[in-house]
């Protein structure tokens, strides 16, 4: 799979070779002799610069969790400010998953494998100062080959100066890449005589990588809302879990006009989620 030929090859030789150093800088080198240079070759340190080159800023997604499904491929922006007294030329981020940079197992990023490509698109700020802006797809079909890899992923980012000094690192903070979640509800009968029994339904599914469908989440705690009919607010009534289908089912008693729906407040894998309020008419 594609992904695993990129993981290797991340895992060894990632930010500083993938930017775009000159020819003379890289004359004596062979791939080989940059690859056990890298900065995340052996053991890497958490942060190394080299001058006094400097990120002062790294965001992905606009900050927000990277969510896939099963089939839909997205274009994920990232941002690197950063400074040298000399001006900054080129930028990258990308994500890693794993126990550490010796032993990845999964990469979100730019394709790196032209080493004398421009990486980012870089604005200057002032003249020691610019924000890069790097630009990536992420396709569940082929980077993200296990349900495993949802959760906590790492960000790295390296920039690189007009006088080519250089910084980069590992961990700059992590972020979570999650599985897409769905949630429905029914509300039944409708309508329904005051005092008798509602019978709420639902499901609470998510996106599976190895199976390219959706399945039940099981075990997970939905809390069972309530708004009245005239009113914007929902409250909670009583937090139930899904069984081992990711179905949910409760009863309570009619008492007035309103929408019920099941909230789902999500986890580190899978995004919160809540289902269209689905209304009963009390007679």
């Amino acid at each position: 799979m594609r992904i695993r030929a990129t993981v290797v090859a991340v895992s060894g030789a990632l930010a500083l070779s993938a930017l775009a150093f000159p020819a003379s800088a890289q004359a004596d080198e062979t791939p080989v002799a940059r690859l056990a240079a890298s900065p995340f070759g052996a053991k890497a340190k958490i942060s190394r610069a080299v001058a006094d080159t400097k990120i002062t800023s790294v965001v992905v997604n606009g900050g927000k969790d990277i969510t896939l499904g099963t089939t839909v491929p997205k274009t994920i922006t990232a941002t690197v400010t950063a400074t040298d007294d000399s001006g900054i030329q080129d930028a990258i981020v990308y994500l890693w998953h794993g126990a550490d940079i010796d032993h990845v197992d999964g990469y979100l990023g730019p394709d790196v494998s032209d080493d004398t490509a421009q990486i980012a698109k870089c604005t200057k700020v002032n003249a020691t100062t610019s924000t890069c802006k790097i630009t990536f797809k992420v396709d569940p079909h082929y980077d993200l080959y296990k349900n495993d890899l949802a959760g906590t992923w790492k960000v790295a980012a390296a920039a690189l100066a007009k006088d080519y000094d250089s910084v980069d690192n590992d961990k700059f903070r992590t972020m979570h890449v999650q599985r897409v979640s769905t949630l429905n509800v029914n509300a039944a009968p409708e309508p329904v005589k005051k005092g008798k029994t509602i019978t709420v339904t639902g499901k609470l599914a998510r996106a599976n990588w190895e199976t390219y469908k959706y399945q039940g989440y099981t075990g997970q705690p939905v809390k069972l809302q309530f708004r009245k009919k005239n009113s914007n607010t929902y409250t909670t009534v009583k937090t139930i879990k899904t069984n081992s289908t990711g179905n949910l089912k409760t009863t309570v008693k009619a008492v007035e006009d309103g929408y019920w729906r099941y909230n789902f407040a999500g986890t580190t894998t899978t995004p919160a989620v809540v289902a269209t309020g689905d209304f009963v008419d009390v007679k």
